[in-house]
């Protein structure tokens, strides 16, 4: 919620001491890697959709969850402040960790207020909201302004947790704002109210029940844009984007007269959504910023395209609903000069070998708004001699953003470009956007050389079960057909198949169980590091196991999130892909559980930190 000022400080004091006690007694198991993947940021979550501890929704019914249930304090203090509550979490910075500077831009925050209350903090952590700086000492509580570019740095040793709760507000919340102080105002005479713990103390609070409407009303609708247009910076394109969406909400506002919520009428909200997001576009919302650095096409598509209508809500679960994306302020400057002319957001899907990733692109190369080079690009990249393995010594398939010299660049943009073609074979049109879609085992090392070449590229990460993955690996190699680098300088054994990983030398002389486990553990933890160094909003992850189950849902889910049309339908299970060795089973690995389970351990601590990380974001 954008504020008058960055920092109020409510009048209430809470028991440090007595809920730190509380949140020491909460099993370490229970804290998850942060939704937006933020290094050294973990959340256990307090009250969330349905009171489901492993979901980060935004989208339905508030329910406290289990962990909450059993800090009598924590509701206690979530009474005193006198709120109706929405996802609240206790979330953990770890000690020399921050989280970056960005805007909660997301239909989820426009008009709620974030609460914090410190309960492990040191007095050097410093939380910043846009010029304003302050140190949160334990037992305080505060709100900021969300809508200005805000980040926390923790520069001491040792974490720093808060109570961080979302609220519409409420009668007592909105007095207690009333007599709260600014960040800078030195007020000796202002005391906060001291809310000690009290056994047998009234537990009851309010949750949301209602956040995301199936249809936003034509009133809602124009609070948005007019706000949107209260921020905009001045340019001579707010004009035209202004008329555009003048006959939107006239529009709209006919349908809704016609048809309110109805569900018959959703197909018809879509298209004029959609219709007036190409109509905005073609008026160069694109070049149009707001005061605090956002795209304006960014916020519109948060508060009116993306939840105006819920059609792409592919399921009453509220995790197959798009979630929010914290989003990094922008430049105009800086982001004009991102703008790629020929590249839309191309999208890598990304995994270790033998993931499933060929099932995900086949299946997504059936969109009518992608195009792809039909295969794998192998000869595409390393047809450069630069890049080739051959010529570097043969150190491994890596690729960092280093390599992307202007001249390779143009090369493998220009060899992209030429072999592209849409789900019927075509070229491409000049006049429309160019949607690659690409899918190379070996790019899971290149992703920021990927990012580099093409700087608005999307990537999918592909999660499978490792006992799947390297059950599939040792098939791959003893069959013959995935032999990547047969003469393999020093190499002895069974020839080199899939992915040449860094360290590949080590492996000389190893069992195969060995070799596969490094090649996942070495690509898993580049990869995933690679991808958490990116913008969260430019990665989703997607599991194996929900593609397989939930078809549909799955790709009509990816498909939202990464801006794809999808007009298939799916009347059966998903074929076999092209690179099948055989068909798929869930017990299939059993056939080498000897030799995986003996290789676990040297992975179990990857195991544990990336499943933490597809938990929070699948």
């Amino acid at each position: 919620m954008k504020m008058q000022v960055p920092f109020l400080q409510l009048p209430l004091l809470f028991d440090a001491q007595a809920l730190q006690a509380e949140v020491a007694a909460i099993d370490e198991s229970a804290w998850r890697p942060h939704p937006q993947g933020y290094p050294g940021n973990d959340a256990l979550t307090l009250i969330t959709v349905g009171g489901d501890p492993e979901s980060d929704a935004v989208a339905g019914p508030m329910c406290p969850t289990i962990h909450l249930e059993r800090c009598p304090y924590l509701i206690r203090v979530l009474r005193s402040i006198g709120a109706t509550w929405g996802r609240t979490r206790l979330m953990r910075l770890a000690g020399q960790a921050e989280v970056t500077p960005h805007v909660d831009v997301n239909y989820y925050w426009r008009e709620r207020v974030r609460v914090h209350v410190p309960i492990v903090t040191q007095p050097t952590v410093r939380f910043s909201c846009g010029d304003a700086r302050v140190n949160m000492r334990a037992g305080e509580c505060w709100i900021f302004d969300t809508w200005r570019s805000h980040h926390v740095v923790n520069d001491h040793r040792l974490a720093r947790i808060h109570l961080v709760a979302d609220t519409v507000g409420g009668a007592e919340f909105w007095r207690h704002v009333k007599s709260a102080r600014a960040h800078d105002d030195a007020r000796a005479a202002w005391t906060p109210r001291v809310v000690p713990p009290s056994p047998g103390a009234a537990t009851e609070l309010d949750f949301e029940s209602e956040n995301l409407p199936d249809v936003m009303t034509p009133w809602e609708i124009r609070a948005h844009i007019a706000f949107l247009f209260s921020e905009a910076v001045p340019h001579p394109n707010l004009r035209t984007i202004h008329d555009a969406l003048l006959v939107f909400t006239r529009e709209w506002h006919a349908l809704w007269a016609s048809h309110g919520a109805g569900r018959a009428a959703w197909p018809d909200y879509r298209r004029l959504l959609d219709s007036t997001r190409r109509d905005v576009t073609v008026a160069g919302v694109n070049d149009v910023f707001l005061r605090n650095g956002v795209r304006s096409l960014d916020a519109l598509d948060a508060w009116v395209f993306e939840p105006a209508v819920a059609d792409r809500r592919a399921s009453a679960d509220p995790e197959l609903r798009r979630e929010p994306r914290e989003r990094p302020p922008a430049t105009p400057a800086a982001t004009s000069v991102a703008r790629d002319p020929v590249f839309d957001r191309p999208i890598f899907v990304v995994s270790p070998p033998r993931s499933g990733s060929t099932l995900l692109f086949e299946t997504l190369a059936q969109s009518p708004t992608v195009y792809t080079i039909g295969d794998e690009s192998h000869q595409l990249i390393e047809g450069i001699a630069a890049l080739a393995p051959q010529f570097r010594d043969f150190d491994s398939n890596r690729l960092l953003a280093d390599d992307a010299t202007p001249d390779i660049a143009d090369q493998l943009r220009r060899r992209f470009d030429d072999a592209l073609r849409d789900r019927d074979r075509r070229r491409r049109d000049s006049t429309v956007a160019l949607r690659m879609l690409e899918k190379t085992p070996k790019n899971a090392l290149r992703v920021p050389f990927l990012a580099k070449v093409f700087p608005e590229a999307r990537f999918i990460y592909l999660y499978r079960e490792p006992q799947q993955v390297l059950s599939s690996m040792i098939e791959a190699w003893t069959s013959g057909r995935f032999r990547t680098y047969p003469g393999l300088p020093g190499w002895t054994g069974l020839p080199w198949s899939l992915l040449l990983t860094p360290g590949w030398r080590d492996l000389i002389g190893q069992p195969l169980n060995r070799i596969v486990a490094a090649q996942w553990r070495v690509t898993t933890q580049l990869l995933v590091g690679d991808l958490l160094e990116l913008p969260s909003d430019r990665w989703v992850v997607t599991r194996y196991d929900a593609l397989v189950a939930h078809p549909e849902a799955e790709i009509r889910r990816l498909c939202a999130m990464m801006d794809l049309e999808w007009d298939r339908s799916f009347d059966a299970a998903l074929p076999l892909s092209k690179y099948t060795v055989s068909p798929p089973e869930r017990d299939k690995w059993h056939r080498h559980a000897a030799e995986i389970e003996t290789v676990m351990p040297s992975i179990a601590e990857q195991v544990q930190w990336v499943e933490r990380l597809v938990r929070g974001r699948a």
